[in-house]
């Protein structure tokens, strides 16, 4: 069993009436609700109001796969804490941002770049393609799906190249994105999702459901023994040195 916790922000459900009609829980609850029904996972929530922001120690190392979703608050984040994941990532934990997690500090550590884009709101439709089917990420997900209405996010996106894209998405307006990312980095594996403005149901959507579900379990850790570094002794005896 994967265990998985989602992480938001859950400043914008606190303020803003238009972000509570929609999620009255919190994003937290309903991206969370879209991965309860699978008997592979095992679901928590944490919030950033909450001491250590939700992400102590004991919960990050009961953690398999941590699910972050932010927005206005990325500068409010504890470095300390960003450190903390940043950590568990490199020793294996599986990250899977969505939509402006982009401009998260975690994620932007963990690439190195700035992670700008192209924005806009305008309710427009967005159509994801699905680019590489053979994908684990893609089990379930049809040629396209459409979601409707959506925030826009379009290239140039200032990230390193994907390591495997998965998905990309088309505009209304014209624009295209790469907008199903992974990344590996030390043994943690990193999928990036694009879909999920605050003010629309995305999170509602069943496709959009899947591919987070498909996503949680792809990064989820691989088992294998963790990598011993430093100075080595040989497995071997070596001719002319004593062991």
């Amino acid at each position: 069993m994967v265990r998985v916790t989602v992480w938001n922000e859950f400043k914008h459900e606190q303020i803003h009436e238009e972000v509570r009609k929609v999620y009255p829980e919190g994003l937290h609850r309903a991206i969370a609700a879209g991965l309860e029904g699978d008997a592979d996972l095992k679901v928590r929530t944490a919030t950033q109001p909450e001491p250590e922001h939700g992400l102590t120690e004991e919960v990050l190392n009961d953690t398999d796969v941590l699910v972050w979703w932010g927005h206005m608050a990325h500068d409010e984040v504890d470095d300390a804490i960003v450190n903390r994941v940043h950590e568990r990532v490199l020793n294996g934990m599986g990250l899977v941002v969505l939509h402006s997690g982009h401009f998260s500090k975690i994620f932007k550590k963990l690439m190195g770049t700035g992670c700008d884009l192209k924005w806009r709101e305008a309710n427009e439709k967005e159509r994801i393609w699905t680019v590489d089917p053979s994908h684990p990420i893609a089990a379930g997900i049809p040629e396209y799906f459409e979601i409707k209405p959506e925030e826009m996010y379009g290239e140039h996106f200032d990230v390193p190249a994907p390591d495997e894209l998965i998905f990309v998405s088309w505009f209304e307006g014209g624009e295209v994105f790469r907008s199903g990312c992974t990344w590996h980095r030390g043994q943690g594996k990193i999928f990036y999702f694009r879909p999920g403005h605050e003010t629309y149901p995305t999170y509602f959507d069943p496709t959009v459901r899947r591919v987070i579900a498909n996503g949680v379990k792809w990064a989820a850790p691989s088992g294998a023994a963790k990598p011993v570094r430093g100075n080595h002794k040989p497995l071997e005896a070596i001719k002319g040195i004593e062991a």
